[in-house]
C-alpha cells in the first residue's frame, strides 16, 4: 500500500472510531490504539500537509452530533489537547510555546488528573443551572440538561450554601488521601467576585470504580447489559432519553475551566487556572483534590509521573495528567496549532487497557486442585509490558460475560496485578467466535472434575494428580498431619523429580540408597528422613484423615470423622446420610467425602498406604479402663505454644480423657490452656474469669 493510500484508510478508520467513542459510545478498539492511529495519521498529514482536507479529522475537536437530541451552540470552542507520551514530549512542547513567547520561561504550570469520562458543559444564568451540553464536535454538542440535572454533584444554584450542597463521593474519596489544601486560598479580589449574570463551564463526568463495580452487577442480576469500563457506562447513561435512566447511575463530575464569562460590571473571571479551581471550589462545585501549582515544568513533570503508580489511589480513571500554563492570559494568547491549545498538554499513561483477540482458552490446575481457566491471546503491549496471557478468573465468569474464543476482548493491567480480561467487544464479533464449554475432566491427570453446590470453583479431587503433587504432598507431611520432620518443599521436590514419589504413599517404599544418590544427602541425613517418615505411621487416625487432603475436611472434622467411624474402612463405607448424620456436617462436605472414597485413583492410594502399614483406627489416646475421665464434661481452649504437646497433640490428649476443645473463650469454658505467645483468647479468659492452665496444670488435672 502506497503512503497516499495509507493516509487515505486512516482517515476513514478515525472517523469510524470517532464515531464509535463520541456518537454511539460503543468504541471497539482501546484509547491506546487509537492513540496510534491518530499519531500515525498526524505524521502523515505533517509531512503532507496539501493532503489536508476539510473532511479530515485533525479539523474538527471532536465528533459529529446525534440527532438524538437537540443542539447546543458553545459560546467558545471546547477543544482537545495534543498528547505527550512521556518527559521528553512534555519539554519539546514547552520548548516549542518557549520559542514563541518568552514568557513562558517565569511561567507557573498546574497539573490536574485528565479523567477518563465524558466531558460536558453546563450553562449558570443567574447563578441557576440552567443548560448542559455534551462536547459534541466541539463547536456543537448535544442537550442533556434534563439528564445532568440528575447528576447530584452538580450544584443546582450557585453559590452553594451548606445547608443546599454535600460533598460528592469523589470528593470524599479523594479527602482520605490527604489533599484537599492543594491549592491555597482564592485571592481577596477574586473572593468578591460575584456571580456573574452567565457562567458556562467545563467538567468531565465520570463513574468512580466502586460504584462502577456495585452498578454492573446489580445490572447483572437483573438480566441486563452491562458495561465494559467507567468511560463507556457514563457516557451511555448521560446520553440516555429517558432520564429517570440516568439518575439510577452513580454519576458525578469534577469540573476544571471557565469557558465563558459575561459579567454586568464587566469585571473578568480568574486569571489564573489555580484560582480558577479554588473559586469554583468556593462556589460549590467539586474540583479535583489532586490538582497542584508548581513554579517550574520540572517539578510539574515530576509530581505528573508519580502519578502513573498511584493512579488507583483516586478511586477513579484517568489515563494520564493535564500540564497546563498556570497564566490563563498567557495561555490563550499563545493561541493554537491546528485545533489544538498551546498552553496545555495531555501527558498520557501508558494504556492499562488495550483490546485483542482471544486465542484460545487454557486450563491450569493449581495445587490446590481448582482449575482456573486462562486466556491465550494475541501478544499485545500494556503499560509497556508485552502480555500474551491473561485470567479469566472463573468459568462463571467466562458464562456470564459471554466470552468466546476468537473474540476481539478488553484486557486490563494495572501496575503489578496479572493481566486479566475485563470482557468481549460485542460489537467487533464477525459471527465465526466459539462459545466455550468447561472441561469435563482433569486436563493433568484426566480424572472427572467436581463442582460443589454453592462454590465457584471446579477441582480435580484426584489426590495422586501429577499438577497437585508437590502441594499433595507439602500438606500430608505438615504438623498438623502427619508431621513428617525433615521433609520440607525442597526435598519434596526432589523426590518428585527424581521420579521416587508419585503419590504421598510412596514416601514409605523410598530406600536409604535412593535418598543417597540425591543431592545434599548423606548417611545421617538420609537416616534421620526414613526414622522419621515411618514414625509417621504411629499417627492417629483423625490426622490421617486431616493429611488425605479431602475437600472441606479440616482438622476438626476430621477429628469427628475419627472419632464416629474408628477406621478408615468404615469412612470409606459410609454414604451421604451417615455423614450428614454427625453435627456440623453438610450435604456439599458429606458428597465431596463420598466422591474422594469413589475416586479408583484414591482408592490405589488408600491401598498403597494400607499395604505400608499406615492405617490407624481410632485416637493415639484412648480412654481405657486404666484411664481417667477425668475431664469428662469440661470444655478447654487452648492458646500459645506449648513445652511437649503440639496444638493438635494437646486435643487428643484432652478429648482421650473425656474433655472437649472448642476454638472460642465463652462463659461456659472450663478451663483455658495456655502455652508461650497466646492471643487474644487470654485476654477474653481473664475479662469472663476462666480459670487458666499451664501444660504441667492439664496433666495433673487429668491425672486425679
Amino acid at each position: 500500500m502506497d503512503t497516499f493510500a495509507r493516509y487515505q484508510q486512516l482517515k476513514q478508520e478515525i472517523n469510524f472510531h470517532l464515531y464509535r467513542y463520541h456518537v454511539l459510545d460503543a468504541p471497539v478498539i482501546s484509547d491506546a490504539e487509537y492513540d496510534k492511529l491518530w499519531n500515525e495519521f498526524k505524521a502523515l498529514e505533517a509531512a503532507h500537509p496539501n493532503w489536508v482536507t476539510p473532511d479530515s479529522p485533525s479539523q474538527r475537536a471532536g465528533a459529529v452530533v446525534s440527532d438524538k437530541f437537540e443542539k447546543v451552540r458553545h459560546p467558545r470552542p471546547i477543544l482537545s489537547l495534543a498528547n505527550a507520551f512521556g518527559a521528553a514530549d512534555a519539554r519539546a512542547w514547552y520548548e516549542r510555546i518557549r520559542k514563541i513567547d518568552d514568557r513562558v520561561e517565569q511561567a507557573k504550570f498546574t497539573v490536574e488528573p485528565k479523567i477518563d469520562g465524558l466531558s460536558v458543559v453546563l450553562h449558570y444564568r443567574g447563578g441557576v443551572f440552567a443548560q448542559g451540553a455534551t462536547r459534541g464536535d466541539g463547536e456543537i454538542g448535544e442537550d442533556i440538561t434534563a439528564n445532568l440535572r440528575t447528576v447530584r454533584a452538580i450544584p443546582l444554584q450557585i453559590p452553594v450554601s451548606s445547608g443546599q450542597y454535600s460533598v460528592s463521593s469523589t470528593q470524599k474519596s479523594e479527602t482520605n488521601i490527604g489533599q484537599l489544601s492543594f491549592l491555597g486560598n482564592v485571592s481577596e479580589e477574586n473572593r468578591q467576585l460575584p456571580i456573574p449574570k452567565t457562567l458556562v463551564i467545563r467538567g468531565e463526568v465520570f463513574i468512580n470504580n466502586k460504584d462502577f463495580e456495585a452498578m454492573n452487577t446489580r445490572l447483572a442480576e437483573a438480566g441486563e447489559k452491562t458495561y465494559l469500563n467507567p468511560r463507556n457506562s457514563a457516557a451511555g447513561s448521560l446520553r440516555q432519553l429517558d432520564p429517570a435512566i440516568t439518575a439510577s447511575r452513580p454519576l458525578t463530575i469534577l469540573v476544571y475551566q471557565v469557558v465563558y464569562w459575561e459579567d454586568e460590571a464587566g469585571r473578568q473571571p480568574p486569571m489564573a487556572q489555580s484560582e480558577t479551581l479554588a473559586w469554583l471550589k468556593a462556589l460549590g462545585f467539586p474540583v479535583s483534590a489532586a490538582a497542584r501549582t508548581f513554579d517550574n515544568l520540572d517539578e510539574a513533570i515530576a509530581y505528573t509521573e508519580t502519578w502513573d503508580k498511584r493512579r488507583d489511589e483516586l478511586g477513579y480513571e484517568i489515563d494520564g495528567m493535564v500540564i497546563k500554563l498556570d497564566d490563563l492570559r498567557l495561555a490563550d494568547e499563545l493561541g493554537f496549532v491546528g485545533k489544538d491549545p498551546r498552553g496545555a498538554v495531555a501527558f498520557k499513561f501508558p494504556a492499562r487497557e488495550v483490546t485483542t483477540t482471544l486465542l484460545n482458552i487454557e486450563v491450569e490446575v493449581g495445587r490446590t486442585g481448582v482449575l482456573t481457566p486462562r486466556a491465550a491471546l494475541e501478544a499485545v503491549e500494556i503499560g509497556g509490558v508485552v502480555v500474551r496471557n491473561a485470567t479469566l478468573h472463573n468459568f462463571d465468569y467466562i458464562a456470564e460475560k459471554d466470552i468466546r474464543i476468537g473474540d476481539r476482548v478488553l484486557v486490563k493491567r494495572a501496575g503489578e496485578v496479572i493481566p486479566y480480561v475485563i470482557g468481549p467487544v460485542v460489537d467487533a464479533r464477525s459471527g465465526a467466535e466459539m462459545a466455550y464449554i468447561p472441561p469435563q475432566a482433569c486436563p493433568a491427570c484426566g480424572q472427572p472434575v467436581e463442582h460443589f453446590e454453592g462454590e465457584v470453583a471446579w477441582y480435580c479431587v484426584n489426590a495422586a494428580c501429577p499438577a497437585q503433587l508437590v502441594r499433595n504432598l507439602e500438606h500430608y507431611v505438615s504438623r498438623g498431619a502427619m508431621d513428617i520432620s525433615g521433609l520440607g518443599v525442597k526435598i519434596v521436590e526432589q523426590l518428585i523429580s527424581a521420579g521416587l514419589v508419585r503419590d504421598v504413599a510412596d514416601l514409605y517404599t523410598l530406600t536409604r540408597e535412593q535418598l543417597l544418590n540425591l543431592e545434599g544427602f548423606a548417611d545421617k541425613k538420609a537416616d534421620n528422613l526414613l526414622a522419621a517418615i515411618a514414625d509417621s505411621k504411629s499417627r492417629p487416625l483423625n490426622r490421617l484423615i486431616t493429611a488425605l487432603g479431602i475437600h472441606g475436611v479440616g482438622e476438626v472434622a476430621a477429628a469427628d470423622l475419627a472419632k464416629h467411624f474408628g477406621a478408615l474402612d468404615a469412612l470409606a463405607a459410609a454414604t451421604p446420610a451417615d455423614l450428614e448424620a454427625i453435627e456440623g456436617f453438610g450435604p456439599n462436605t458429606a458428597a465431596s467425602i463420598v466422591d474422594w472414597f469413589a475416586r479408583p485413583a484414591n482408592q490405589n492410594l488408600l491401598a498403597k498406604l494400607k499395604a505400608a502399614g499406615v492405617w490407624p483406627v481410632a485416637s493415639q489416646y484412648p480412654v481405657t479402663s486404666n484411664q481417667s475421665a477425668a475431664l469428662a464434661g469440661m470444655t478447654f481452649v487452648v492458646t500459645g505454644t506449648l513445652p511437649t504437646l503440639s496444638r493438635e497433640g494437646v486435643k487428643e490428649f484432652i478429648e482421650s480423657h473425656g474433655g472437649k476443645v472448642t476454638d472460642s473463650v465463652s462463659k461456659k469454658t472450663s478451663y483455658l490452656v495456655l502455652g508461650e505467645n497466646p492471643g487474644s483468647k487470654h485476654d477474653k479468659a481473664l475479662a469472663l474469669g476462666v480459670p487458666v492452665l499451664d501444660e504441667a496444670a492439664l496433666r495433673k488435672l487429668a491425672a486425679e
